[in-house]
């Protein structure tokens, strides 16, 4: 495989042509930019570099090997003094969304196949980044590089055998603009945590704004807010103490209630599958309750440090399974915290009501 890095010029091999490096939307395929300014999209075996970017790093320097993996490399580290692109910037893109993406190689055999995993960086800034598993108390360097704004790069192919390695993972960047001012945002370093189970399950991949293909999405930040458990150092945590920030980090399909009715912000999750799913086709109704509970725990965390908020989970009278299950969850996982039947009068017995501590 050629080393290539967005910035480089290349030609083509088998055809007249050639241009800049644009990005790469898979590992085997790189956008190149040609000279009429029109995005071609090339098989990288076909192409030659003629001119590497500006501060491109050694290929010894600019990869790293996933551990237990098949040592394909992310996309070299560019220099922020490189060229590059400089694509359009959006409004929305000032505030920075990134997250981890899997697609399985053959979605037809989850069983056995391999699954590309890709960095999205859904902003107007340059991330660079690290991804690295965790090995108890230590660290290993999976991928690291840097990541153009508003495009995703492939970072490593996973195998089944490398899912257990990659169940807890931390992900930190740095925010930055090449050529131009900007807004200082503040380093990010979460915990993430992937079940394994979940790459075998189809209905974990979906529909999503980055890929034709349905994905395993796992968000690393949206909209400045970190996802997974955020990092804090002594000092970041005194100026917390001082002067207590409010941030939305409500999930799809809760509807925060307007302040003032009850202390605490109020989140209302309806956990009816008809209002998390377009359908349910395939599913059993095992999976469909695991549904549930991702959506429920998915939720919990996004809360767990904002004490005081109060959480209503509809989940419907039925046979009380979901309930039962919630309430398991919540001595479990999230001993500290209060819960309660919701309102008898908006809710009857189908929803529970769980205040943070």
């Amino acid at each position: 495989m050629n080393n290539l890095s967005t910035g480089d010029t290349v030609r083509f091999l088998n055809t007249v042509g050639g241009g800049v490096v644009k990005g790469f939307p898979n590992r085997h395929t790189v956008i190149v930019e040609d000279e009429y300014g029109f995005d071609v999209p090339v098989l990288i075996s076909e192409c030659i570099v003629v001119k590497p970017a500006v501060g491109k790093v050694s290929p010894a320097e600019g990869k790293v090997s996933p551990a237990g993996g098949k040592g394909l490399p992310a996309e070299e580290m560019v220099s922020p003094s490189g060229e590059g692109d400089r694509p359009e910037e959006t409004p929305e893109g000032e505030r920075i969304t990134a997250c981890l993406a899997w697609l399985p190689l053959d979605v037809k055999r989850l069983s056995s196949t391999a699954y590309e995993c890709y960095f999205v960086n859904d902003s107007n800034y340059c991330l660079f980044f690290t991804c690295m598993s965790r090995e108890g108390d230590l660290l290993r360097v999976r991928c690291s590089g840097t990541v153009e704004p508003n495009t995703r790069i492939f970072l490593e192919e996973v195998g089944k055998s490398d899912l257990d390695a990659i169940e807890n993972i931390t992900v930190q960047f740095i925010p930055f603009k090449r050529h131009k001012p900007f807004s200082m945002k503040s380093p990010c370093s979460v915990d993430l945590h992937l079940d394994a189970v979940k790459f075998f399950k189809l209905h974990s991949f979906r529909e999503n704004d980055y890929f034709d293909e349905d994905a395993l999405i796992c968000f690393i930040m949206r909209n400045d807010v970190p996802e997974g458990e955020l990092r804090i150092d002594a000092d970041d945590l005194s100026r917390a103490m001082g002067a207590k920030r409010v941030t939305d980090t409500r999930p799809r399909n809760v509807r925060t209630e307007k302040a003032g009715k009850v202390p605490g912000a109020v989140t209302e999750v309806d956990l009816h599958i008809g209002e998390l799913l377009d359908s349910t086709a395939g599913m059993e109704s095992a999976d469909i309750l695991e549904y549930q509970l991702d959506k429920f725990r998915e939720v919990m965390d996004a809360h767990r440090h904002r004490r005081g908020d109060r959480i209503i989970f509809i989940h419907g009278k039925g046979d009380g399974i979901l309930r039962k299950a919630i309430i398991e969850k919540l001595k479990k996982n999230y001993p500290k915290c209060l819960y309660q039947d919701a309102s008898f009068r908006e809710y009857g017995y189908g929803a529970t009501l769980v205040t943070v501590k």
